[in-house]
């Protein structure tokens, strides 16, 4: 069996912190199915928190036009987060120092970056900007790993997710300037007598026109106007640009031409790199990976054709994009066709399970907290955060992520969270007897109340034949805090609802 979406969508429960006894809020309320599929949709799971959220902010379209803001959101419980892990705010010339020294490894240092960024979703206020955030970090992907990268990949990553809901002009030429960029694709070393080509090819291939679009000459003359960008690799490890080793003359890839006179050719590398992000090819691809990653792996032409038009005319600018993603009838019919990825699905359940995760403490407790499980859980299920080796980026299709195998793996992590074996250091864990809506409750009402919190919507009779099939609880049997569902089953009852397509597609 292969995870495949459906109708269904999956949710999750409140942003940072355990969520609130279910039996303090009585009959669990539920947005429309439309507002549902939005919210669902762009962010990593609803919660009832989360669902109070969106009325109070007047409605999904109201709320979404308010995460296009994210500056008026605050977001304390994501942001302290980063004080967990020290390193991560080591300059990098500090961290190769101790990586060199045998303190602490660049591999371990990106490790925890991996690990705050998945707590980080559990919490998050703004969920927008944090899925916008993965989506170009994956498109301009540098590997969060290798052994000089990772001394700039903290900030790389931050520089992301200043421009995530900006302008791809400007993301673009901030990305491929970056340090982390270039030492990662080889152009820090690349002089004007020995242009590297990697970073002007991937830049064509990855991060503007795409396969196909482009000629070997294109390529070396990409990379002949990316000299001259440099990083210190020996001691400081601060980015320099080197007038001597930039290549001057005539250059030209696809339309794009330019006498580049000057031996500084920062200028030039700025004017190529606008004119790559506003080439029509761009506007495609651009409008395909948004539509993939919020419509669906096969988005109709007309609607990438749409949003192509809309990102030209508002020079290159995300929020409109977004906008008219969101209010095309190819979204609105697309409920339940996305396929949550390894990461969506390891932080939709936590947050579905309110599960409250703290500071790891040290030793060898560490270990054994939820702060340092979360990443080997997503990776047992497919991959963690940016650790996909290849420059193109994690898979954000659904097909990737549909595997037997997939499931397989889903299902094993489903069932060890909702049992709370593993982890059980600095996490908060929801009792079965808490999952009660009235000390006693006919078997087919807990499914019910259950299901509106878990999936936000009501039990299907199809879900309720299945949560009895895995437990032999029948429908109209009665359920207190002593029967054998709440004092040792109730592992499996929650793993029928996670398992469900409604928890595994977004």
């Amino acid at each position: 069996m292969s995870v495949t979406a459906s109708s269904t969508n999956a949710p999750a429960p409140a942003a940072g912190q355990a969520a609130p006894d279910p039996r303090a809020r009585g009959v669990v309320r539920l947005l429309p199915p439309a507002e549902r599929h939005l919210v669902s949709r762009f962010s990593y799971g609803i919660t009832p928190e989360l669902a109070r959220r969106v009325r109070a902010a007047g409605g999904a379209a109201r709320w979404f036009e308010q995460q296009l803001s994210p500056g008026s959101v605050r977001d304390p419980q994501a942001d302290a987060v980063a004080g967990w892990f020290p390193s991560l705010r080591r300059g990098p010339a500090e961290l190769w120092r101790r990586q060199v020294q045998d303190v602490e490894g660049g591999w371990e240092v990106m490790e925890d970056y991996a690990r705050w960024l998945l707590v980080r979703r559990t919490r998050t206020r703004r969920p927008v900007l944090e899925m916008m955030t993965e989506l170009w970090e994956n498109l301009l992907h540098v590997p969060a790993s290798g052994d000089e990268q990772f001394t700039h990949r903290v900030d790389y990553g931050a520089t992301i997710r200043r421009h995530a809901l900006g302008r791809y002009d400007e993301l673009l030429v901030a990305a491929i300037t970056h340090p982390a960029m270039l030492i990662h694709l080889d152009a820090a070393e690349s002089t004007k007598e020995h242009p590297n080509e990697n970073l002007g090819r991937e830049l064509l291939e990855l991060h503007t026109v795409g396969v196909g679009q482009y000629t070997e000459d294109d390529v070396r003359d990409s990379a002949r106007i990316l000299t001259g960008w440099s990083v210190d690799l020996w001691e400081s490890w601060r980015p320099e640009y080197h007038r001597e080793e930039h290549h001057v003359g005539r250059v030209r890839v696809k339309g794009f031409v330019d006498a580049n006179r000057s031996d500084d050719g920062r200028a030039v590398t700025r004017r190529y790199l606008r004119y790559l992000a506003h080439h029509p090819q761009t506007a495609r691809r651009v409008a395909q990976r948004l539509a993939v990653k919020f419509v669906g792996d096969r988005p109709p032409a007309s609607l990438v054709d749409r949003l192509a038009r809309v990102y030209l005319e508002h020079d290159t600018a995300i929020k409109p994009v977004l906008r008219a993603l969101v209010a095309s009838s190819a979204f609105a019919r697309s409920a339940g066709a996305k396929v949550r990825d390894p990461g969506e699905d390891v932080v939709a359940t936590y947050r579905v399970l309110g599960k409250s995760i703290s500071r790891p403490p040290s030793g060898e407790a560490r270990g054994r907290s939820a702060a340092e499980a979360i990443l080997w859980q997503a990776s047992s299920i497919g991959t963690s955060p940016y650790a996909w080796p290849a420059p193109d980026g994690q898979p954000i299709d659904s097909a990737s992520w549909s595997s037997p195998s997939r499931l397989l793996a889903s299902m094993r992590f489903h069932l060890d969270l909702a049992g709370g074996w593993w982890p059980d250091v600095a996490v908060g864990h929801r009792e079965p007897r808490q999952w009660l809506p009235r000390p006693e409750v006919r078997f087919d009402d807990l499914v019910d109340h259950v299901s509106r919190l878990v999936l936000h919507r009501p039990a299907s009779d199809r879900l309720v034949e299945a949560c009895s099939r895995a437990t032999g609880v029948g429908r109209r049997e009665r359920v207190d805090a002593e029967h054998p569902l709440v004092q040792w089953m109730f592992p499996t009852f929650l793993a029928v609802f996670l398992d469900s397509p409604a928890h595994l597609s977004r």
